[in-house]
């Protein structure tokens, strides 16, 4: 349940993602160079060789939990016998590859898996003219099952895998859902609510700018005062708001709509894990991947990013990394379908409008909320 990403996309583009899946005809799986001649697919297959060096964040491989990091490696090495898939995690994630290319160091890696908007808002910050990510996007022959409300790269670079729900998750046996932003400000909540920091976690970040989303950029510092004197608690990552939450510190953290699969896997009281979204939203979340610009195996990137979105992969994923799938051709399956839960109002900001605001938002909720 470790997630980064951000934006994009309308309400009305994200709204009901959980309810329209499996609503293609199409059984196939769709890997790269499919254009439904099975004798193409299968010398494209046949043909592609080498090693891909695929970077991520390490719980997308190394989760305890689950991970569909080596369910992804087996599939991919299977459809593309001559091919070797070779997962990297650097520890600064995609901004190890910001420095490298900013100080003109040669890349190792040929697709990155797991951006948000707010680091393609960084890579272009940083690095101006110098082209990090290469459009792709209308390139794949599976990208026409992308939801087109989850597309958040203007540039087509970024194509979006999955997407998560920042939202509320709370102990039912402690304490009553919020309901709303204005009752999470009450004497009835006060000390019940843990968040993240949002200078250091996504989610963190997302549910900051659900409140300036809700609240508006002139009033969410107010907001935020008044979270404040109700006694918030801000930790520095998800794994300690989470943990924090788990052990029995507080009722109410903020983390994913998708809490109740990992819950129920684990047997646990789901009265413990009831799901809150405020005003009935929650923030939504694309994570997307994309192909360096100076990759020298480029059709085994296309293949690989083709094959993320295949029918068979985008019926996986949500299962192993909890998560919302991208596309519309997805069967996650029933246990799936019944514990995530998706709002009724999806909201987010996209890249055009966090561009030139995002980090000063940021910058001033610390020196105002976070520092003190």
């Amino acid at each position: 349940m470790k997630r980064r990403t951000f934006l994009t996309a309308s309400a009305t583009g994200l709204a009901g993602l959980a309810g329209c899946l499996g609503n293609s005809d199409d059984a196939g799986s769709g890997g790269a160079g499919s254009t439904g001649d099975p004798t193409a697919t299968t010398t494209a297959q046949t043909e592609l060789s080498g090693t891909l060096n695929v970077a991520t964040y390490s719980a997308l491989v190394d989760a305890p939990s689950s991970s569909p990091g080596a369910w992804l490696k087996k599939e991919f090495e299977k459809e593309y016998p001559k091919a070797t898939l070779q997962w990297q995690t650097p520890e600064n994630e995609v901004n190890y590859f910001i420095q490298r290319k900013a100080q003109g160091v040669g890349i190792d890696a040929d697709v990155y898996v797991g951006l948000n908007v707010d680091q393609l808002i960084t890579i272009d910050d940083k690095l101006g003219g110098k082209q990090l990510f290469t459009p792709i996007a209308d390139s794949l022959s599976n990208y026409g099952h992308v939801k087109e409300g989850l597309t958040f790269d203007p540039k087509n670079r970024a194509v979006p895998y999955d997407t998560g729900y920042v939202s509320l998750v709370y102990d039912e046996t402690k304490v009553d859902g919020p309901g709303t932003f204005d009752a999470l400000t009450k004497p009835k909540f006060e000390g019940t609510l843990l968040t993240e920091n949002a200078q250091q976690a996504a989610t963190g970040r997302a549910f900051l700018l659900w409140t300036i989303h809700q609240m508006g950029e002139d009033n969410y510092l107010d907001y935020w005062k008044r979270l404040s004197n109700n006694d918030v608690q801000i930790l520095g990552s998800w794994d300690a708001a989470y943990t924090a939450f788990s052990n029995g510190e507080r009722p109410i953290v903020v983390s994913y709509s998708t809490d109740q699969v990992y819950a129920h896997r684990d047997g646990a009281n789901l009265k413990k894990h009831q799901i809150g979204f405020l005003n009935g939203q929650g923030y939504a979340n694309p994570e997307g991947m994309a192909k360096f610009a100076d990759t020298d195996n480029s059709k085994l990137a296309d293949a690989f990013l083709d094959f993320m979105l295949s029918k068979k992969a985008q019926s996986k994923i949500p299962t192993l990394n909890v998560s919302f799938p991208a596309t519309d051709w997805a069967e996650p399956g029933a246990e799936f379908e019944k514990y995530a839960k998706a709002p009724e109002k999806p909201v987010t900001y996209s890249y055009d409008q966090l561009k030139g605001n995002v980090e000063g938002w940021v910058d001033e909720w610390a020196r105002q909320i976070a520092s003190k």
